[in-house]
């Protein structure tokens, strides 16, 4: 059994508009001890990340407390939605849960950002069988991945977890096959479970 437990960014500051730089707040900053909190006790072999700065950031702590190193992934970051800043956020959001093909002249679709998620899932699932994972990610990045192994996983579920920040997802494979996916609101004490396969 392998375990991936995808960390989704703590508290962004949304200032700054610069997507690799974008740093965490105070808030961010002291709720990604909930995230070391958290995964104390998960018995966690190897930590990646996102190479953006708020995904570093939220899972460095636990790789501090427990002396890992945090490899990046660059497949693991972010949906580039284009070279200018969007103001209506949850229009174009719509526009691209309804058609994972939609994407804006500089930015990529949601489609492949799955496809680039799932496939360094896929050489981590192969170098890494048998162990526990973290991954420092990103609200859509990693939503897309849920929804390639839950495709009930629309719109409606992306918008409940948006503004949720931070949360883990644990996926659990045996052998190659997603069997189990659980989203943790850890904010809350005790953390919050809720099954999405």
């Amino acid at each position: 059994m392998t375990k991936f437990y995808f960390v989704r960014h703590a508290e962004p500051n949304y200032n700054n508009h610069d997507d690799l730089t974008r740093e965490l707040t105070s808030k961010g900053l002291r709720d990604r001890l909930q995230v070391t909190k958290f995964l104390t006790n998960k018995s966690i072999d190897v930590i990646y990340s996102s190479p953006f700065k708020r995904a570093i950031d939220t899972v460095k702590h636990f790789a501090d407390s427990v002396n890992l190193p945090v490899h990046l992934e660059d497949r693991f970051r972010e949906r580039r939605i284009d070279s200018i800043w969007i103001k209506d956020f949850d229009a174009f959001t719509q526009k691209q849960w309804s058609d994972f093909s939609y994407k804006l002249s500089d930015g990529e679709s949601l489609g492949q950002v799955q496809t680039r998620n799932i496939d360094a899932l896929n050489v981590l699932l192969k170098q890494h069988k048998g162990q526990n994972i973290v991954i420092g990610s990103h609200g859509t990045a990693l939503s897309t991945i849920v929804n390639y192994y839950q495709p009930t996983f629309t719109l409606k579920n992306f918008t409940e977890i948006k503004h949720l920040f931070p949360f883990v997802i644990e996926l659990t494979f045996v052998q190659d096959n997603c069997t189990n996916i659980v989203l943790y609101d850890i904010l809350k004490e005790p953390p919050h479970e809720a099954p999405l396969l």
